[in-house]
């Protein structure tokens, strides 16, 4: 067994590169290996910020032998009176066997001539040189580019490539590269050490770059940075303010990890703690720390009692150099801070009102008019969303106010230069000129979430805010005809329509979205009289993107892709979306995963599907939850029918009350023995008899049944 290594060396590649190539081109590797007959042991991949590195343990020597089977002509044709034709003949000569080895076997479709072949394994060495190219230029990714006058695309140009079986070099050719890149066994060091790295052996790999301060396993090097930073955290008595994806981008920023720790000046401690963070983590790619057991105000003016005067950086130079590294970052942080310090100043002087009304010049998109038409909409939806909300009036009297202010610091000097502040500088300048908490916290929390995972609003005013704000955002953007298409949203539609789904569950209001959306596009052909959209085909479409967004919010929360399908077609039967309720919808598909966690569904499930197949052959409406409005129990004839019947009157007021999942659940559990024994038991029914009342009384009862299952989910839906 050989040990296989390809390293892809290129100039310093965008710190998120690595992260979306890497599973990329380790199934690319394991695919085309198994494709190939080259079955390995294992396969790894690693990456630094200027390679990608594939490790093959395991790999064969060369493939394994295949046995092939060759389909020819008919029997008739390839043989008559025992005899072959020329057709057997040229059969037997494309595929190298002679014309004795050719066998007759019957098929669908008669007796076929066969022809088994044996196609000998080819070296490694050979198949891997083919398949490498492949590799390379099938990883795919944002911003890729061209270099020199070559016409190969990658993240960053190919600079080398390190191709070795064991300790022998893979010889193959980069044509399209600018200049064209041989394979070979030499790799390159830190950047700061120009010589070339010789590999001795793929085995060798990881020591050798080692040994010129590269770090090329990036597990251990993410290891070594978060044990460097925790300690230095605790040097500086703080704690790490590092949210993942800082600490996943800095791994793919260095070769040779060391962190130093600077320092802040106190008096820039003045400042909000979120503007600090933001310069040194968004701008400076800093790790700020925090004063341990500090509270967290959103609201806070200023850094004091949040955060120590100093921060921690992790460089990817030498030990000498770190004196002056430290100098440079400290410098550079500085006059970052003094422009926020300025920024500050300007802002307070110019109140939220007047910064409201600037938001006229201001164009918001092509068609939907400026920031401020844009808010004066928003400040229409939360007064919609709030009337069917049942919120206490300083609630209401918070959100309408908050609503009406909400986007004044899009023209502030501070947003203006760190837009990842928006709201946030917008809260704290409120508070400061005397609106109430409640208020600026709404305003604070209005663009919560800002995406995956991220924190949701905790104010019920924030929360109204928050949904009116994406309700506003989709209904213009999808009433200009701009839909997301593929990996294209450059609206963050989808990211819109997730965050107000994850508002209006997480606050558990039952809203009938359905109803709202058709509202609204009713409203924006008012605002937008010149508009070409239709207000139903408006309200149709969006109806769809929220139910297509609640699937895929569903599928992420872990319930089973059935589970969902199963509560979407309920819904539909009853000529519904999801989003009439995405509330209880959620509700009922939380609870029909917990019924197949304790195995508690299949029960119901079998005898639910059974009825529903018959009850098809039937007429009852969808609507009938009580057996005495469709079936006659004068006319049973088995005592399993009257059992059934009995069942379905009790579980018929839970059906009703469309809320008592569990409660209907456990009837229909508790009776699956009784309700199952109306096929199968010793007094089962034929629902298909001769006699047509018997037999529509008996589809009628199936059909209730059905129909009141049909309340918790189709159960058509559910496999297994």
């Amino acid at each position: 067994m050989a040990f296989f290594l390809l390293e892809i060396g290129t100039e310093e590649l965008p710190a998120d590169f690595a992260r979306l190539a890497l599973p990329q081109l380790k199934d690319q590797v394991q695919r085309d290996l198994m494709s190939a007959r080259l079955t390995p042991a294992s396969v790894a991949v690693t990456s630094t910020p200027r390679r990608l590195a594939v490790l093959v343990e395991g790999l064969p020597a060369q493939q394994e032998d295949e046995q092939q089977e060759h389909k020819g002509p008919p029997a008739p044709l390839a043989f008559r009176d025992g005899v072959a034709t020329e057709a057997a003949a040229g059969f037997a000569k494309r595929c190298g066997v002679p014309l004795d080895q050719l066998v007759v076997r019957e098929t669908p479709k008669g007796p076929f001539v066969f022809a088994r072949t044996l196609q000998r394994g080819r070296a490694s060495l050979e198949v891997l040189a083919e398949l490498i190219p492949a590799w390379i230029w099938g990883l795919q990714g944002r911003r890729f580019m061209r270099w020199g006058e070559g016409d190969s695309r990658f993240s960053r140009p190919v600079r080398w490539l390190v191709a070795l079986l064991d300790g022998e070099v893979i010889p193959l050719v980069l044509p399209d590269c600018d200049p064209p890149i041989h394979s070979g066994r030499f790799s390159r060091g830190h950047r700061l050490n120009t010589a070339p790295v010789e590999i001795s052996s793929a085995e060798a790999y990881s020591r050798c770059l080692a040994a010129v301060d590269v770090q090329v396993d990036r597990s251990v090097r993410a290891s070594q940075i978060r044990a460097q930073l925790e300690a230095g955290a605790v040097r500086a008595g703080g704690r790490l303010d590092l949210p993942e994806a800082l600490f996943d981008e800095l791994v793919d920023l260095v070769e040779a990890p060391r962190v130093i720790e600077g320092s802040i000046d106190s008096a820039f401690l003045s400042l909000p703690p979120e503007v600090l963070s933001t310069v040194m983590r968004a701008h400076q790619r800093y790790v700020p720390l925090l004063v341990p057991d500090a509270s967290v105000d959103p609201l806070a003016l200023s850094a004091e009692g949040a955060l120590l005067p100093r921060f921690l950086c992790v460089s990817n130079g030498r030990s000498e150099a770190e004196a002056t590294v430290k100098r440079g970052n400290e410098r550079v942080l500085r006059a970052r801070l003094a422009d926020a310090a300025f920024f500050l100043k300007a802002d307070h002087g110019v109140p939220s009102i007047d910064r409201r009304e600037a938001l006229g010049r201001v164009t918001f998109a092509d068609g939907l008019g400026t920031l401020r038409d844009r808010t004066d909409r928003l400040e229409w939806c939360t007064d919609v969303v709030l009337g069917v909300l049942q919120l206490p009036p300083e609630v209401v009297q918070a959100a309408r106010r908050a609503s009406h202010l909400c986007k004044h610091d899009l023209v502030s000097q501070m947003v203006g230069e760190f837009p990842e502040l928006q709201g946030i500088m917008g809260a704290k300048y409120l508070l400061a000129e005397g609106e109430g908490r409640e208020v600026a916290l709404a305003v604070g929390e209005h663009y919560l979430p800002r995406g995956a995972g991220d924190t949701l609003p905790g104010t019920p005013s924030g929360a109204v805010l928050a949904l009116a704000d994406r309700l506003e955002l989709l209904l213009s953007i999808f009433s200009r005809g701009d839909r997301p298409t593929g990996s294209s949203d450059p609206y963050g539609l989808r990211r819109a329509a997730n965050g107000a789904l994850q508002v209006i569950l997480n606050q558990k209001w039952p809203i009938n979205l359905e109803s709202l959306l058709q509202r609204f596009a009713q409203e924006w052909q008012e605002f937008f009289p010149a508009g070409t959209f239709q207000a139903l085909v408006l309200a149709n479409d969006l109806t769809e993107f929220f139910s297509q967004r609640w699937i895929s919010l569903m599928e992420e929360e872990g319930l089973d892709s059935d589970v969902v399908q199963a509560i979407v077609a309920a819904s539909a039967l009853k000529g519904a979306s999801i989003v009439r309720d995405p509330l209880a919808a959620r509700d009922r598909a939380l609870f029909l995963q917990s019924l197949r966690r304790e195995g508690r569904l299949s029960a119901i499930q079998s005898v639910v599907q059974r009825a529903s197949r018959l009850a098809s052959k039937g007429d009852l409406g969808r609507e009938v939850l009580r057996p005495r409005e469709a079936v006659d129990p004068a006319l049973f004839v088995s005592k399993s029918e009257a059992q059934m019947f009995a069942v379905l009157e009790r579980v018929g007021p839970h059906a009703e009350a469309q809320d008592q999942y569990a409660e209907l659940a456990f009837c229909l559990q508790e009776s699956a023995t009784t309700l199952a024994e109306f096929f199968d038991g010793a007094d089962s029914v034929l629902v298909m008899c001769d006699d047509l009342t018997l037999r529509r009384n008996r589809l009628n009862l199936l059909a209730v049944l059905r129909n009141q299952a049909e309340v918790l989910a189709d159960f058509n839906q559910l496999e297994g």
